[in-house]
């Protein structure tokens, strides 16, 4: 049963990333004006801050 749920979660993350890139790049825009952060860090941010906030979504979308 567990693999079942965590196969669901991991397919339900990928359309979650459509609802997840505005938040994250928002999210980064306000920690470089904030911070002064570089470039580089920036693209870091946006990609996990992605990745993770999508995953979570599919997680609470699978549990619910």
């Amino acid at each position: 049963m567990f693999a079942q749920d965590l196969v669901m979660i991991l397919v339900y993350t990928f359309p979650m990333f459509l609802f997840m890139i505005f938040p994250a790049i928002k999210l980064a825009d306000y920690i470089e004006d904030k911070y002064k952060i570089q470039e580089r860090q920036k693209r870091v941010i946006i990609i996990v801050s992605t990745f993770l906030g999508a995953l979570i979504l599919a997680t609470l979308l699978q549990l619910m």
